[in-house]
């Protein structure tokens, strides 16, 4: 199910920060009641390969978020106690020490469960049994949501396990969305902040394509 568009879940989900503190956090409200974008990026596991690279890139990255009104916020279905170990491991031993963004820990998989973005394939119903089982590591796939001040979804993708994102994108988009609202024009193919943009029009069409 597509959320571009749409109001992102209004849910509460347990998440941990660097000081060990858990509590709980809504996203939708995150973006609504403090007038910020948000930044939500989902990762498979805790202690992994691909998954920490992410982690530190967007912490590497928070600044250029926070100078565009925009909050990040990390998201696995690992419990707030393992999320609590990783942040304690050193960055040279596979951990994410140094992260200062809150980690969503959805360990009962209620907001992922509504994303609709849990590697499960194959799901069976024993009517013996009553048991129902699956395929797959019921962990999410990479998926990054752009929320805008509102709670609209405004960009969604999802990744397979084995691609890590580039944050670069996201910054991009956000400039984008932003000069969208701020310009009220549309931003072409391999825009970025300082290029032109263009009318949503056949003129504002016509006039970007003559001159690119």
């Amino acid at each position: 199910m597509a959320f571009v568009g749409k109001k992102f879940p209004d849910l509460n989900v347990d998440a941990m920060n660097e000081m060990g503190d858990t509590f709980k956090v809504n996203v939708l409200e995150e973006a609504v009641n403090n007038k910020k974008k948000v930044v939500l990026f989902w990762y498979p596991k805790d202690f992994t390969f691909v998954c920490p690279t992410e982690l530190h890139a967007f912490q590497a990255a928070v600044a250029e978020f926070e100078k565009r009104n925009t909050i990040v916020i990390g998201a696995s279905c690992d419990t707030p106690e393992v999320h609590f170990a990783w942040l304690n491991t050193a960055k040279d031993n596979g951990g994410i020490e140094g992260v200062t963004y809150p980690i969503l820990a959805d360990s009962n998989r209620n907001l992922a469960s509504t994303l609709g973005i849990l590697d499960i394939t194959n799901e069976t119903f024993n009517e013996e049994t009553g048991v129902v089982t699956v395929e797959g590591d019921n962990v999410t796939y990479r998926a990054t949501y752009i929320i805008d001040e509102d709670g609209i979804v405004q960009h969604e993708s999802i990744n397979n396990m084995p691609l890590g994102r580039n944050v670069g994108e996201y910054l991009r988009l956000i400039d984008a969305l932003t000069h969208v609202q701020e310009k009220g024009e549309v931003c072409p193919a391999n825009w970025e902040e300082g290029k032109d943009a263009m009318s949503a029009n056949r003129d504002g069409v016509s006039s970007y394509l003559a001159s690119h």
